[in-house]
């Protein structure tokens, strides 16, 4: 192997290292820390339409968004996979796969960047639950 080849495979290698540890940093900074005992959050429940169906205030001890949500309430429901809790059912209502529907995650109004079991939650947290039309973009 030439020098220059060498000098290439090196450079490639530390900028694949670079590039992993910003994927890393970037998934646990998003992850943010728990934060212990009593809060408050407040979860909005939105219509595809953009009406806001029902909102809820949640006094809990917990950690993390389904533990709140799920375990706790009973809001939403879905099915568990290697990623955690796909969401299909909230406040009662399912997304119909068939017509592209998902529920879309918010906090004040920014989209989540993990799912519901590693979204640690913090006294004064609002978020939102929008029923969402459309793969496209995704």
């Amino acid at each position: 192997m030439s020098k220059k080849n060498k000098t290439l495979l090196i450079a490639g290698l530390a900028l694949l290292l670079v590039i992993v540890g910003a994927f890393v940093w970037i998934y646990l900074s998003g992850k943010g820390e728990a934060q212990q005992g009593a809060k408050t959050i407040t979860v909005d429940v939105v219509l595809s339409d953009g009406t806001v169906n029902n909102t809820y205030e949640y006094h809990t001890d917990a950690e993390n968004l389904r533990q709140v949500l799920a375990d706790e309430n009973g809001l939403i429901e879905g099915e568990d996979s290697e990623y955690g809790l796909f969401v299909l059912t909230v406040d009662g209502i399912t997304a119909d796969q068939n017509n592209q529907e998902w529920w879309c995650f918010t906090k004040g109004g920014e989209s989540l960047m993990t799912g519901v079991d590693d979204t640690l939650i913090a006294d004064g947290d609002k978020y939102e639950i929008t029923l969402t039309v459309g793969y496209e973009g995704f």
